[in-house]
């Protein structure tokens, strides 16, 4: 690989302080997950993953505590978003669709 192929394409840091819970260390370069960044208004931010082998997607949002929660048809039943955030996942969930389909 080149340098600039080494180069990173996006950085981003934690907005979220301590007590929200320590943020996921996620591999943007696997190639088999599909990664998407959200960042409201407020700072607060979100992490979608899809993992093209599992068939399964997980969001991590900074004001839920970092923590991984499932993505069941293009919805997380244990987590209430804003209007903003659900467009957003909807347009993470549509994109694999697509993809799978073809």
């Amino acid at each position: 690989m080149t340098e600039a192929e080494l180069e990173p394409l996006f950085t981003v840091s934690n907005h979220h302080g301590p007590e929200a819970g320590r943020p996921p260390a996620l591999n943007g370069d696997a190639p088999h997950l599909y990664h998407s960044y959200f960042e409201n208004m407020y700072g607060e931010q979100s992490i979608f993953v899809y993992d093209w082998q599992a068939r399964q997607a997980i969001l991590w949002s900074g004001d839920a505590g970092w923590q991984p929660y499932p993505v069941v048809n293009g919805r997380v039943p244990d987590l209430k978003l804003r209007e903003e955030e659900l467009t957003w996942l909807r347009a993470c969930w549509q994109a694999v669709r697509e993809a799978r389909k073809t």
